[in-house]
């Protein structure tokens, strides 16, 4: 349905908005799913997942791996961390793109010195907060976002410092609005991103075919691993799979590190000729007579 992108500077209240917006979401009419992915959800320490280059550019990747997981057409991700390198937030734009679902920024405007006394009050109270370079390193690295750039917009901007943050705040209202709103042929304030041919095509084989695909091809794997297994020092010549599927013509012991290559390059196969073509079948049956066409194929030759 959407990605929203939290954006700002460490300590600037983003967690806060990404709360107050979830709360908002869900006192709307359509009352969405939402899902907020932050560090913290995943157990990781801030100040550990921001120590250096190396660790930092792992937590993007974990935050990363976990959105293009959880993005679907009928709920709203809130990303609820720093984003604050745009090729980041470029990234999670073409996720949302390839997923074909809205996407907005909200942006927490503070300046750098509240940002620092907020920092040092969750010290002093025993909360969560940066070690002082960490902090400074990371205010240093931010970069601003710019409804110019199509991966930042729209944005919607809050001032916390000198408003607050309060889920009746306008940026928040606005935002859940966006999200929420009903779309039909005559809406233009409400963009929902199109994937491009190529992202389509991923995005249609891993939710339709891609699963029947690897499962179906995992169980003629097994198949053939078990047959052998039960005929030990007598060949097998064929495998069969079942009523109306072709069989596994076999003339030697074929070993599983082999079974395995030759199932990743069919799959890779498959992928790369449906950008051109149809997409892989989409039920298991197709999906073995295809695979077993392919081993009888390989094998022989």
């Amino acid at each position: 349905m959407a990605l929203v992108v939290i954006c700002g500077q460490p300590c600037s209240g983003k967690s806060t908005t990404a709360a107050c917006l979830a709360e908002a979401l869900g006192e709307s009419e359509s009352k969405p799913t939402v899902r907020i992915i932050d560090e913290s959800s995943l157990h990781l320490d801030r100040n550990q997942s921001y120590a250096n280059m190396t660790a930092e550019k792992n937590l993007r990747g974990v935050l990363r791996s976990e959105v293009d997981r959880s993005l679907t057409r009928d709920s709203i991700i809130i990303v609820d961390s720093l984003n604050s390198i745009k090729g980041y937030r470029y990234e999670l734009w073409c996720l949302a793109r390839a997923a074909g679902i809205r996407y907005c920024v909200v942006y927490c405007d503070v300046e750098v010195s509240h940002c620092r006394k907020w920092n040092e009050d969750r010290k002093e109270k025993d909360e969560d907060a940066y070690d002082e370079m960490i902090f400074e390193d990371l205010v240093r690295r931010f970069e601003k976002p710019d409804r110019r750039n199509r991966w930042d917009s729209p944005l919607f901007e809050l001032w916390p410092s000198k408003n607050g943050i309060q889920k009746s705040a306008p940026a928040i209202l606005d935002a859940a609005l966006y999200l929420t709103k009903k779309v039909d042929s005559k809406t233009k304030d409400v963009k929902v991103l199109q994937p491009t041919i190529a992202t389509q095509n991923a995005r249609f084989s891993e939710a339709n075919s891609l699963y029947e695909m690897d499962r179906a091809t995992q169980e003629v794997i097994n198949a053939i691993v078990e047959a052998q297994s039960q005929a030990v020092g007598v060949p097998v010549n064929g495998v069969s799979l079942g009523q109306g599927l072709p069989t596994v013509k076999l003339s030697r012991t074929v070993a599983l590190p082999e079974l395995r290559r030759l199932r990743r390059t069919f799959i890779k196969l498959t992928g790369q000729s449906s950008l051109s073509g149809p997409p892989p079948p989409s039920d298991a049956d197709s999906a073995k007579r295809m695979f077993v066409d392919y081993l009888n194929r390989e094998l022989e030759s």
